[in-house]
């Protein structure tokens, strides 16, 4: 994907300022963070999902390409744009002028599925499908004079080629973050042919790689839609409070008459109005002292401000919310008073017997209502990828505190600095998307990697990365630990190198499922950690199918095992001094085609619900635990 041609908002030139509060003056960042500056995508778009868009979601054409035809000819050679798939040619008419012409594909005949949606819902046959597919849509676009146009793609999973009237557009990498490519000038008003080929397979140096413990989801999984805006436009903007009490703005313009443009940044119920000049480099940095009347952003007053931003002839607004994340010894902090995280793990689901990803407002509501109001959590760990900018959004509204990840999960190959380009180009997408997000507060930057000097190099450049692009929230990353057994108890001892880098230290423990451990044991286990940082219990948790029950002899995958699984942990963890948040394994049972035996069949079974949404045993042990907390 092409990369930005100036620097990002962490390297912003800073402007003197007018304001309806008190202004102080914003620091320089440190000159180093520039070297991610080819990280950051050439367009951010941020908020594009709230500006006035054309949506090409909906009926797509599909057609499956296991052997790659799309792309090469029978001897490897690769295609000439006007010769493959991505052509633009309309075959059935092609066929009509001449009866000799003759096509190995028809795109605009192919079946029809819906976008967004895995490629897993379209027919019982793509079940296990794992490879290349090709989109075809037509569409209409009439002209708009003195606009710009960009194809924004809110997530394909995982390598993506776009191709429009015929003109390769670009390709990305990467099934969970947002890219754009620009195609002003390329447009017809009526009959455009936008093809895209999907490609769900993953390579040793691929992140993640090939093994995971989730169902793949190939395919256009997010909204498509058409962005307009003016020649100049407001392509970023990063609005937060600070724990030194102001109200910061970062604002990016694109465009030719970037320079010297003025901005304006006005939160109305607040009555603040941020005003200041971009330099030559189109940015410019705002600050003023937050007005008294500001309401915090908490779990328990999830309040939202809308928020507008105007450059020249273009104005964005948003919703936002303001609250400070930070951390003092062993304990996180929001809003300047200590928190404990009540959380569960999340995957990217749906409720239904049969999920692929269509995650709609209603879908998301569903879920992280279970959460909020079912299980009494302010808090959601979003594993093992970042979910939709619908849930994030979602979050905000109703009030849960995120944990976002990107997948750098079990063995990546940290040796390759293809594949460390690839994790931070995903992470500073991920980042640039939700940084105005209240209720993000933790970027997490692995899970379950194996200790050597190759992955530790890896992952602290993607910390350093995070805290580069995002100074204002936590850092960690999900560990594991090894364990021992003095005087007859489970011992624990917190020693990842990679905690340095961190601002909260978290690790996943089954203790009771996996090993050897007794689940009687496992409330006796004693913690130990020299650094005076706090911990999530990032993972725990055991199976079981809904509705199998062993009440007297109490066995694995039985409703009774997971409850007192979760008991006993949950005791555990009331002894760990240093302990902040819990976020278990999981809140749904989620598809894994690695999970197979007699009660999974294709299912990760740790789900405190099933698929279906029914409540098991052990949710009501987790409700009740965070009910008594919530009270503490």
């Amino acid at each position: 994907m092409t990369m930005r041609r100036h620097k990002p908002l962490f390297a912003a030139v800073f402007t003197i300022l007018i304001t309806t509060a008190p202004v102080m003056a914003a620091p320089a960042k440190p000159a180093d963070n520039a070297a991610y500056a080819a990280l950051v995508p050439q367009f951010v778009l941020v908020n594009a999902d709230r500006r006035d868009v054309l949506s090409l979601s909906g009926p797509w054409h599909y057609s499956v390409d296991p052997y790659k035809d799309g792309m090469a000819d029978f001897h490897g050679k690769p295609y000439d744009v006007t010769k493959g798939r991505g052509s633009d040619v309309n075959v059935e008419q092609a066929m009509k002028n001449d009866p000799d012409v003759f096509y190995e594909y028809d795109l605009a005949r192919a079946p029809v599925g819906t976008v967004p949606s895995a490629w897993i819902g379209y027919s019982p046959e793509l079940r296990y499908y794992n490879g290349l597919m090709w989109y075809q849509k037509s569409f209409d676009a009439p002209a708009k004079a003195g606009e710009r146009q960009f194809i924004r793609f809110a997530a394909a999973d995982y390598k993506t080629m776009v191709y429009l009237n015929g003109h390769r557009l670009g390709e990305h990498e990467g099934g969970f973050t947002p890219f754009s490519f620009e195609v002003t000038g390329l447009l017809r008003p009526t009959g455009n042919n936008l093809v895209v080929a999907v490609d769900s397979e993953r390579t040793p140096d691929s992140v993640p790689t090939q093994v995971t413990d989730w169902e793949t989801y190939g395919g256009l999984i997010r909204d498509v839609t058409l962005v307009s805006t003016p020649q100049t436009f407001i392509d970023d903007d990063f609005i937060r409070l600070t724990t030194d009490g102001q109200i910061k703005a970062d604002v990016a313009l694109e465009g030719d008459a970037r320079a010297g443009q003025a901005v304006e940044v006005s939160v109305p119920a607040l009555k603040l109005t941020l005003k200041g000049t971009t330099g030559a480099d189109g940015r410019v940095s705002l600050s003023a002292a937050a007005p008294k009347g500001l309401k915090r952003w908490s779990p328990d007053t999830p309040t939202l401000y809308d928020v507008t931003v105007k450059a020249g002839a273009d104005v964005l607004t948003d919703r936002i919310g303001f609250r400070t994340i930070e951390v003092k010894g062993t304990q996180i902090i929001l809003n300047g008073q200590p928190i404990f995280l009540r959380g569960i793990c999340l995957h990217e689901e749906e409720f239904g017997p049969n999920p692929s990803r269509r995650i709609t407002p209603e879908a998301s509501r569903a879920l992280l209502s279970e959460i909020k109001h079912g299980l009494n959590g302010n808090y959601v760990r979003l594993s093992h990828y970042p979910h939709s900018e619908v849930t994030t959004r979602m979050a905000d509204e109703m009030g849960l505190l995120v944990w976002s990840e990107i997948p750098v999960y079990w063995a990546v190959k940290f040796g390759n600095p293809d594949t460390l380009k690839t994790a931070q180009t995903m992470l500073a997408e991920n980042i640039l998307r939700d940084r105005n997000r209240a209720s993000v507060v933790i970027w997490s930057v692995a899970n379950e990697t194996p200790i050597s000097d190759a992955r530790n190099s890896f992952l602290t450049a993607l910390a350093r990365e995070a805290k580069a692009l995002d100074g204002s929230r936590l850092v960690s990353a999900a560990l594991l630990t090894g364990t021992k057994t003095i005087d007859g108890h489970i011992d624990i001892t917190i020693d990842d190198p990679l905690i340095h880098e961190l601002d909260v230290m978290a690790v996943n423990t089954y203790n009771g499922w996996y090993g050897n451990a007794k689940i009687a044991d496992v409330p006796a286990t004693v913690w130990h950690s020299s650094f005076n940082k706090p911990l999530i219990l990032s993972e725990f948790g055991a199976e079981t199918l809904a509705g199998v029950h062993e009440p007297e002899r109490q066995g694995r995958f039985t409703e009774e095992y997971q409850a007192k699984y979760y008991v006993n942990t949950l005791a555990m963890a009331d002894k760990i001094p240093f302990l902040a948040g819990l976020s278990p394994w999981i809140l749904k049972d989620f598809r894994s085609p690695r999970r197979q035996n007699t009660w999974q069949q294709g299912w990760n079974r740790k789900g405190v619900e099933s698929e279906n949404g029914e409540r098991k045993q052990a949710f009501f042990v987790l409700s009740d635990y965070y009910w008594k907390k919530a009270g503490e």
